[in-house]
């Protein structure tokens, strides 16, 4: 009887520890919410995939550089519900992004979260 109450509680606190690092995943401390960017600029690519969509933009810089930002949505259930689908943007289609940006700031990259406008 022993036995089986140790080995309930190990599993229980096993399955606690996972569930913490799959919740931990899932946070926004990566991005800077602070200060929502907003991006106007060309579709390059629409990933419609699991674990999480992926939209590729080339927008213009101050300077008139063009970079490539890179940014993800939830997993495509959850926008499939409202009515999205994988040719929802075409490579070339014009689009403001509002998002939040990464903090370590080494590459063009944002956290868009559904928020979108179509030029």
């Amino acid at each position: 009887m022993t036995n089986k109450l140790i080995n309930f509680f190990h599993m229980a606190l096993g399955l606690l520890m996972i569930s913490a690092l799959a919740f931990a995943h899932h946070g926004a401390a990566a991005y800077d919410t602070s200060k929502p960017a907003t991006n106007k600029g060309k579709v390059v690519e629409f990933l419609f995939i699991n674990p999480h969509c992926q939209l590729y933009v080339e927008v213009t810089d101050e300077k008139g550089n063009v970079v490539k930002w890179a940014g993800e949505f939830t997993n495509p259930s959850t926008p499939h519900r409202r009515g999205w689908s994988k040719e929802m943007f075409k490579p070339g289609d014009p689009i403001t992004l509002v998002g939040d940006r990464a903090k370590n700031g080494a590459t063009p990259r944002t956290d868009w979260t559904l928020i979108w406008t179509l030029i």
